[in-house]
C-alpha cells in the first residue's frame, strides 16, 4: 500500500494497465511526477520529469496518497485529477479502478468542456460523465449560464439534471432574474434546457410561472429549440387586449413550425400557424390565421404561402398566393404599416427555365383587390396567363443582341380584354475606351392584339410597328482636387443620348399594363417614356446630363452631384391624356455626400421649366456619430400629392438609457400620418423595452397600440403586444437593437 506521503506526488494511471498491478509499497520525497510502468512481471516506479501523457490518460495528484492501485486509491489535500479536457479538484477523494469512479468531499470542483459545478459532495464515474454533486453551483460557458441547486445528478457527458435549482445568465450572487424550478434538464448536446415547475423572477419580484404539468424549454445557446414561447400580451384600439401563447417546433434543421393562438378581447379567439421550410432544391413558408370575429359576426381569415423549387435542372417552380377574408381583414388585426397598406394581394405561380443564353417564363397572375371605401382604386388586369421569353449575348463580334417576346391573355371582368403579342429585338455596338463611350443602337418593337368587349362579345385585331434608334454617348474628365480639406479626385462627365422613334397612331389600343414612366435619372436614358408594351412613345429627343463626383484614394465616392435634362425636337403625339409636351422636360438635380465619418446628406430636385416650380423635392440628413446613436430628418414634397416631414432616432439619454421615435408629418392634410415613441434600458444580462406606435390604416382610420418587452439574455423574450425590436428596424433607418 502507498503510505502517506508529506510530498506532492502524481500518479498516472492508464485503464489497462493497473489491471494487473499487483498491491506495491512506495514512498518518494522526490517532487518530479511519478510514473508506473509495468515492466516485465514487475511494477517499476520510475521518476520522469518528461512524462509524455497517451490520449486517455488519467493523471491522478495530491498531497498524500495511498491504497492500493488495482483496486482504490486514496487522496487527501489538494487532489487534482485530470483527463482530457475534464479537470477535477477537491480536498478528499477516492479513485475505485476498477469502476473508473471518483468519490469526492470538500471544495468540490469538476470543469469539463468549459463547463464548471462545484459542491461539497460529489461522484463522478470518470468513463461515462455519470454522477451527481450535491449543493452545487454550476457555469455554463457557451451562454453564461449559471445557478445553485440542492443536487445535480449527470446522466451523461451532454445531460445533467438539477433539483430545486436556479436559472440564470446575469454574473453575481443576486442576479437581476432568475428561473427557480423543482427540476430542470440541461441538454448541452441539443444546447436546451427545459423546467418543470417553475417561477420567473426579476428584481426578486415572480413576474411568470407555471405548473408542475406544463414543461418551459429555453436554449442554453443561440439555437432553435421546441417548446413554449413566452406569452404575448398587446392592445390596440381596434381589438382591446390581446394575450397570445405560441408554441414553437424546431421540426428538423431546416423546418420549423409556430402555433400561436390569440385571444383578442373584442373579437374572440384568433388562431394562427406559420411554417418554414429550406431544402437544397426548394425553400417556402406559408401562414394563416382565423377568427370568428365577434364584431362582425363573421368568420375571418388571411393566409399566405411562398414557394420556390428547382424541379428539374435549369427548371423552377414558384408561387406567391395571398388571401384575405374580407377589405379589411389587415387593417383591423395588423400591428404594423407594411401590412395595412396593402391593397392588392397577388396570387401568381408559374415556371421559369434557364438556359445557357436564353431564358422563359410561363406564369398565371391575378390579384385580390382589398378597397377602401374612402378612395376606391381600380383593379389592375390579371395575366391568365404570360409567357416571356428572352435571350441575348454580350461582345459578338462586338455587338450585343437581345430579343424579349411576350404572349400575355390579359382578362378583366369590367374593362376590354384581350391577346396581346410582343416581339421586341435590339441590337448595339458599345464602343468604350477609358476616357469615353459610344453606344449606337436600334430596336424593333412589333406588337399583336385580339381584343374582346365585354359588353358586346365584340372582337378586333391590331397590330404595330414602331422601330427605334438611339445614341448614347458620354466623356470623363478627372483631375485631382482637394475638398474639405482631403486630396481626392474630381470627376467631369458629360452624357448625351439621342433617341429617334417614329408615331404611330395607337389611341385604339387598349391599355392592359402600360402608365406614364416616373420621371427621374434612370427614366431619361430610357427609349421610351412609358411603361409596359402598349404604348411606345414617338420621340425625336436628346437628353443631356452632367455629373461630377470626388472619389477618395481608397476608392471611395465622397460626394456626387448630377443634373439632367431633356430636349424635344417635336410635338410628342403619342399620350394617354392628350396633352403634348414642351420643348424640354423638367429639370432634374440630385446630390448626395459624406460631409463626414458620421454626416450623410442627400436631396434631390425636379423643377418645372414651364412654370419655375418645384414638382418634386426630396431632402435627407442623417447624423450618426456612434453606434446606437443615429438622427433621420427627411423632407418629401410632390405638388398637388405630397408634402412630409419625418424624423427618427435613437439616442442615449442616460447610463444605460435611450430614446427611439419617429414622425411623420403631413405638411399639406396638418395630420400626423404615422408616429412612434419609446425608450430602452439596455443591462448587462436583460433589457427593457417600451415602444407606442400610432399609424393610419386607411384615409378616415387609425390604428394606435403599444408594446413592452422584456428580454431576458439566454432565456427567452417575454412581450407585451408586437415584438418592438421588429417595429424599430422598420422604422428607424439605422436603429440598432441595445442588447
Amino acid at each position: 500500500m502507498f503510505p502517506a506521503s508529506p510530498v506532492f506526488a502524481k500518479t498516472l494511471i492508464t485503464g489497462c494497465l493497473l489491471a494487473a498491478f499487483a498491491p506495491v509499497q512506495a514512498q518518494t520525497q522526490s517532487a518530479n511526477p511519478i510514473s508506473l510502468v509495468k515492466n516485465s512481471d514487475s511494477l517499476v516506479l520510475k521518476v520522469d520529469p518528461q512524462l509524455t501523457l497517451k490520449p486517455g490518460t488519467t493523471v491522478i495528484q495530491a498531497e498524500q496518497v495511498s491504497g492500493q492501485p488495482d483496486r482504490v486509491v486514496h487522496l487527501d489535500h489538494q487532489v487534482e485529477v485530470t483527463r482530457g479536457d475534464l479537470n477535477f479538484t477537491a480536498d478528499k477523494a477516492t479513485y475505485l479502478q476498477i469502476e473508473d469512479q471518483l468519490d469526492a468531499s470538500g471544495n468540490v470542483q469538476l470543469r469539463r468542456n468549459g463547463d464548471c459545478y462545484s459542491g461539497d459532495l460529489m461522484r463522478f464515474i470518470l468513463e461515462t460523465g455519470v454522477g451527481y454533486v450535491h449543493n452545487p453551483s454550476y457555469f455554463l460557458a457557451k451562454n453564461n449560464g449559471q445557478g445553485r441547486a440542492e443536487k445535480i445528478e449527470f446522466e451523461s457527458e451532454e445531460k445533467a439534471k438539477i433539483t430545486n435549482g436556479t436559472y440564470s445568465t446575469c454574473d453575481g450572487l443576486s442576479p437581476d432574474w432568475y428561473l427557480k424550478a423543482d427540476t430542470m434538464s440541461l441538454d448541452t448536446g441539443i444546447d436546451t434546457g427545459v423546467a418543470g415547475k417553475s417561477v420567473l423572477y426579476f428584481k426578486g419580484v415572480p413576474i411568470m410561472g407555471t405548473p408542475s404539468w406544463l414543461k418551459f424549454s429555453f436554449p442554453l445557446s443561440g439555437a432553435r429549440h421546441s417548446g413554449i414561447l413566452p406569452p404575448t400580451v398587446g392592445h390596440s384600439n381596434k381589438g382591446g387586449v390581446e394575450f397570445g401563447v405560441p408554441y414553437y417546433f424546431n421540426i428538423a434543421p431546416n423546418r420549423d413550425l409556430t402555433l400561436h393562438p390569440k385571444f383578442i378581447a373584442r373579437r374572440g379567439l384568433q388562431l394562427g400557424m406559420e411554417g418554414r421550410y429550406l431544402g437544397e432544391t426548394y425553400a417556402g413558408e406559408s401562414a394563416v390565421e382565423i377568427i370568428r370575429d365577434k364584431l362582425t359576426e363573421t368568420t375571418r381569415y388571411f393566409g399566405t404561402s411562398i414557394h420556390r423549387q428547382a424541379v428539374m435542372p435549369n427548371l423552377v417552380l414558384s408561387w406567391n398566393m395571398n388571401k384575405a377574408s374580407d377589405n379589411d381583414y389587415p387593417a383591423d388585426f395588423s400591428n404594423s404599416t407594411n401590412k395595412t397598406a396593402q391593397r392588392l394581394l397577388v396570387r401568381d405561380i408559374g415556371f421559369d427555365y434557364y438556359g445557357s443564353f436564353w431564358n422563359a417564363s410561363l406564369r398565371s397572375t391575378s390579384f385580390q383587390v382589398l378597397q377602401d371605401i374612402t378612395a376606391p382604386i381600380t383593379a389592375p388586369y390579371e395575366r391568365l396567363p404570360q409567357l416571356t421569353v428572352h435571350a441575348g449575348q454580350s461582345d459578338v463580334w462586338g455587338m450585343d443582341w437581345s430579343i424579349d417576346a411576350l404572349a400575355t391573355q390579359f382578362w378583366h371582368p369590367t374593362l376590354t380584354r384581350g391577346i396581346r403579342t410582343v416581339v421586341n429585338p435590339q441590337l448595339s455596338y458599345p464602343y468604350i475606351q477609358p476616357g469615353f463611350f459610344v453606344v449606337p443602337k436600334v430596336s424593333l418593337h412589333a406588337a399583336s392584339y385580339q381584343i374582346e368587349d365585354p359588353l358586346t362579345s365584340k372582337t378586333n385585331r391590331l397590330q404595330r410597328t414602331v422601330p427605334s434608334v438611339s445614341l448614347d454617348s458620354g466623356l470623363i474628365f478627372e483631375r485631382r482636387a482637394s475638398l474639405l480639406g482631403t486630396k481626392m479626385t474630381q470627376t467631369l462627365e458629360p452624357r448625351l443620348f439621342y433617341v429617334n422613334t417614329p408615331y404611330r397612331d395607337q389611341r385604339d389600343f387598349p391599355l392592359f399594363d402600360t402608365a406614364l414612366a416616373d420621371f427621374n435619372f434612370a427614366q431619361i436614358f430610357s427609349e421610351n417614356r412609358f411603361t409596359g408594351h402598349d404604348r411606345i412613345g414617338d420621340a425625336n429627343q436628346v437628353t443631356t446630363a452632367l455629373v461630377s463626383r470626388f472619389i477618395e484614394d481608397n476608392g471611395a465616392e465622397r460626394f456626387k452631384f448630377a443634373l439632367g435634362q431633356r430636349f424635344y425636337f417635336n410635338t410628342q403625339k403619342v399620350s394617354l391624356d392628350g396633352k403634348t409636351n414642351p420643348s424640354r422636360s423638367d429639370l432634374l438635380l440630385a446630390g448626395s455626400g459624406q460631409v463626414s465619418d458620421t454626416l450623410n446628406v442627400e436631396a434631390a430636385l425636379q423643377v418645372s421649366q414651364s412654370d419655375r416650380q418645384t414638382e418634386r423635392s426630396s431632402y435627407g440628413i442623417r447624423w450618426q456619430p456612434a453606434p446606437k446613436k443615429i438622427l433621420n430628418l427627411q423632407y418629401q414634397f410632390q405638388r398637388e400629392v405630397l408634402k412630409q416631414l419625418e424624423l427618427s432616432g435613437q439616442w442615449p439619454v442616460a447610463h444605460r438609457w435611450y430614446v427611439v421615435g419617429k414622425s411623420n408629418y403631413s405638411l399639406q392634410n396638418n395630420k400626423m400620418v404615422e408616429g412612434l415613441a419609446g425608450f430602452e434600458y439596455r443591462a448587462d444580462c436583460w433589457a427593457l423595452r417600451f415602444v407606442a406606435h400610432r399609424f393610419a390604416t386607411t384615409n378616415l382610420s387609425n390604428n394606435s397600440g403599444f408594446s413592452i418587452q422584456l428580454e431576458l439574455n439566454g432565456l427567452a423574450r417575454i412581450g407585451f403586444g408586437s415584438n418592438p425590436v421588429e417595429t424599430l428596424k422598420k422604422n428607424i433607418s439605422g436603429y440598432q437593437a441595445t442588447n
